[in-house]
């Protein structure tokens, strides 16, 4: 399936029913089809054939998310850009990718009027909703763009170009196949409970998880409820406004929910599913989000197996007799349906059941490769398998536990040690609110445990409690050598902490110190 293929099969189920909303304003599907005709023939009359590239750099915006379609619907191909990103690495990745022509909003203007003369190959800048000196105004653009039927066949399967995170060096274009998101789509549907015509609320980035998640809710004929803005008491409210179905939040924005004085008081009974992922979640946190949110539902993969590698349904945070299984709410689900999943060690061999190694994925999830990058692709696809980076393993029951990145696994005292458990003992303490878990070079130790912490707000602890309170769960070797506590911790757009930025700082203070 294309692209379009998810809106005009919600279309087929009633053209007149909502689409997108923003701001109390609806599209129906018949809009929302109609728009993308438009932007598909505006692409063509300015020489965007099919295969070309077509950057998108906004927040979440309806009619941002509407040009998708007519990226689709010309045969191109659709490169979300971070837009917290800064100037220099948006220009690598639009120049990198390849990106013939560019759609933003006016909020970044100023970092596209930077980027543009380092950018000869893009045929027009196209803002959504202003005219600029150096861009034409996206009403001027579609000017005498008809919204009768128009679609042109691409010339291969790829549908998607995101990059990867980018926390260290420029992002890699991913390559996503219709096969890929069609595969995606799939799994969703089977894995987690669909009643009725959906309603999505999409707070989080619609560049990441969120856009592509959006794609089952349409072929349903449900609802999107764009949030443009970052406000958690507006999202309780539009819970029980629109009756939200389905929602997606990485871990520290449910911490944060948690902690907002609106969440008991809101409407939320119409949840039947709340993704949880993007970075591990604190099992004490997501027990407290099942008694006070509800039916809370885990996703585990990466852009290159998009989102759902494995699948924790909400059912699945219970036992049979209705009990929660507090062990299971550290694992990452089962794999899913149509993925094969398997742990294998360094020389390409595959692991038994507890046994711990790299988690290794293939099925029809897995990308088509890196752009214009065989070498990465071919690392990444060894032994047969696409190489996730993630240490874990699976358990008798066939739950999958990730327990490090292993660019992330400390070696301490000949000892390893994964920073997703200390930060889970971390996480446990009533003060924590969030926290990360790096090694430092020491002398004595080979690497030292140092944990940030970033405490809830009115409340407090020292590092002395701190280190004692997890040698109490975890023993000395695990324990943190060093806890520095910080305001609050450096996180990219989609919510994960931003180790490597956490481990420059903290050797920059021990050279200064």
């Amino acid at each position: 399936m294309r692209l379009t293929d998810y809106l005009d099969k919600g279309a087929s189920l009633g053209a007149g029913a909502p689409c997108l909303s923003m701001d109390g304003d609806d599209l129906s599907y018949a809009q929302v089809q109609g728009f993308s005709y438009r932007v598909a023939r505006a692409l063509a009359r300015s020489g965007i054939a099919p295969g070309d590239k077509v950057a998108i750099l906004s927040s979440n915006h309806a009619t941002a998310f509407a040009c998708v379609f007519g990226i689709s619907r010309a045969g191109a191909v659709w490169c979300p850009i971070n837009p917290r990103n800064e100037a220099a690495e948006n220009r690598a990745v639009l120049d990198g990718f390849d990106c013939a022509l560019l759609i933003f909003h006016s909020a970044y203007a100023a970092m596209v009027e930077a980027m543009l003369p380092g950018l000869p190959q893009l045929r027009a800048a196209v803002c959504l909703d202003a005219q600029l000196p150096f861009a034409i105004s996206l009403e001027t653009w579609l000017d005498g763009a008809h919204d009768t039927f128009f679609q042109r066949d691409p010339v291969d399967d790829v549908v998607m170009l995101p990059g990867t995170g980018g926390t260290t060096g420029t992002p890699k274009g991913v390559m996503l196949t219709g096969r890929n998101l069609e595969t995606m789509t799939a799994t969703v549907l089977i894995a987690y409970p669909f009643l009725g015509r959906p309603t999505f609320l999409a707070l989080a980035p619609l560049t990441h998880s969120a856009g592509v998640f959006c794609l089952p809710i349409l072929a349903l004929g449900g609802r999107i409820v764009v949030m443009p803005r970052g406000d958690y008491g507006e999202f309780l409210e539009a819970i029980g406004r629109y009756r939200v179905t389905h929602t997606l939040l990485p871990p520290t924005a449910i911490y944060m929910l948690l902690d907002h004085p609106r969440l008991d008081a809101a409407q939320l009974d119409s949840l039947q599913c709340f993704w949880y992922g993007a970075a591990p979640i604190s099992p004490e946190r997501l027990a407290q989000a099942l008694q006070r949110i509800g039916p809370m539902a885990q996703f585990f993969g990466q852009t290159e197996a998009p989102m759902v590698v494995s699948t924790l349904a909400p059912a699945d945070h219970y036992n049979a007799d209705g009990s929660l299984a507090p062990a299971r709410l550290t694992s990452a689900g089962r794999p899913s349906a149509l993925t094969q999943v398997a742990i294998m060690d360094a020389d390409g061999g595959l692991l038994a059941t507890g046994e711990r190694g790299e988690i290794v994925v293939r099925g029809s999830l897995v990308m088509a490769g890196y752009y214009k990058n065989p070498q990465a692709s071919a690392e990444a696809s060894r032994h047969g398998w696409h190489h996730t980076g993630d240490i874990g393993y699976l358990d008798a029951d066939g739950f999958l536990y990730v327990v490090d990145r292993a660019k992330d696994m400390i070696i301490t005292g000949g000892f390893n040690v994964y920073s997703i458990e200390v930060e889970q003992a971390l996480q446990a303490h009533p003060a924590v609110r969030d926290c990360a878990v790096v090694g430092l070079p020491d002398e004595k130790w080979g690497e030292r445990i140092v944990a940030v912490v970033e405490l809830r707000e009115g409340a407090s602890a020292d590092s002395v409690e701190l280190i004692a309170f997890v040698k109490q769960r975890l023993g000395g070797v695990k324990a943190p050598k060093q806890v520095e506590l910080w305001p609050t911790l450096p996180r990219s757009k989609v919510g994960k902490v931003v180790k490597p930025d956490i481990r420059a700082a903290l050797l920059a203070a021990h050279a200064a110190s």
